[in-house]
């Protein structure tokens, strides 16, 4: 997950088993009224909020080699819009119900989030280029806990899963609880530009030589990773965390599962430049026991039955608000 989308998963709701986040309309009076793709109720779903959710989803795709088509992509911004306004339906529903996100809850899912940057000033460094603040993501994170608790009091608290129904499932979809061979790697790499002329290609692939000769020597891996490696994981001391067949390239993937865990590569190169691998560690493929899956399981399936009783209350909460929509329906355009 890139540092991006560590912050729009935190702002991603799943509510309905949809692909839900959580925007903060405007009333119809303020300027968002021109830049809005949809009015609920009087409240704007601004085309800011739209746009990133869309993106997050095109950004996911993309990362699995899988660009959306374009009628993939008007489908997915049709859902999208949906999704926005039975996001803020629920929030007005709760909202006539009372119900307030704890302030403690918010602060401490906040707190969470930036867990997930090296610093602060990482932290805001993104929210910036996402072009949001502090605030933006707490006023999020309340709507979105709020909107969760006033489902769980309507539907989810009388819905129960037992243990005979999830072990069901887990017999019936045993393929997906099936773990492929992972191995763990660090490595130190020197950036090549693939357009680059040979001259340059040989000096990046001395320093690497250099580096090689180094840890020949008895050095640390970590500590050189830290100091040469021109990779975003060398802050890291090179560890790039464990990885399947078909997530890494392929020149590095196919060094990286012929070592054993404790052995160091000569130099790889890929589209990305210069490396030397080290594993540190290998499991071998697997099988989630059920005991370990077991609550998951009950929790997926209790809010698939929630999904399920919530869906007609948002279409009958639609059949008596006010919608007006402002883009044509799947194409994200006016």
């Amino acid at each position: 997950m890139d540092k991006v989308d560590r912050i729009l998963f935190w702002l991603v709701f799943t509510t309905l088993g949809l692909l839900a986040s959580t925007s903060c309309p405007a009333t119809a009076g303020e300027n968002q009224l021109s830049d809005k793709v949809a009015v609920v109720n009087g409240s704007v779903i601004t085309r800011k909020d739209f746009n990133r959710e869309v993106g997050r989803i095109q950004r996911r795709f993309l990362r699995m080699g899988r660009p959306l088509t374009g009628s993939q992509l008007a489908k997915i911004k049709e859902v999208v819009l949906e999704n926005l306004i039975n996001n803020e339906l629920l929030y007005q529903e709760s909202r006539k119900s009372g119900i307030k996100a704890d302030e403690t809850a918010v602060n401490k899912q906040l707190d969470g989030l930036k867990k997930q940057f090296s610093s602060e000033a990482e932290f805001k460094r993104v929210l910036n280029r996402m072009n949001l603040s502090e605030a933006d993501i707490k006023s999020q994170l309340k709507r979105g806990m709020a909107i969760q608790e006033f489902i769980e009091k309507q539907f989810g608290n009388r819905i129960a899963v037992s243990d005979k129904e999830a072990r069901a499932y887990y017999d019936s979809y045993l393929d997906i609880f099936k773990q492929p061979e992972q191995v763990r790697a660090s490595h130190i790499m020197i950036k090549v530009d693939p357009l680059a002329d040979e001259s340059q290609k040989t000096e990046a692939r001395e320093r690497l030589k250099m580096i090689q000769e180094r840890l020949q020597r008895g050095e640390d891996f970590v500590v050189l990773a830290r100091k040469f490696s021109q990779a975003s994981s060398g802050a890291r001391g090179g560890d790039v965390g464990y990885f399947t067949r078909g997530q890494m390239v392929k020149p590095f993937e196919d060094i990286a599962f012929a070592l054993k865990p404790g052995e160091v590569s000569g130099i790889v190169k890929t589209r990305f430049g210069y490396h030397i691998i080290k594993v540190t560690d290998r499991k071998p493929a697997s099988t989630t026991p059920y005991q370990d899956i077991k609550d998951t399981i009950k929790e997926y399936l209790r809010q698939d039955k929630v999904n399920k009783e919530t869906k007609p209350f948002i279409e009958k909460l639609k059949g008596k608000a006010k919608v007006e929509r402002y883009i044509t329906e799947g194409s994200g355009n006016d």
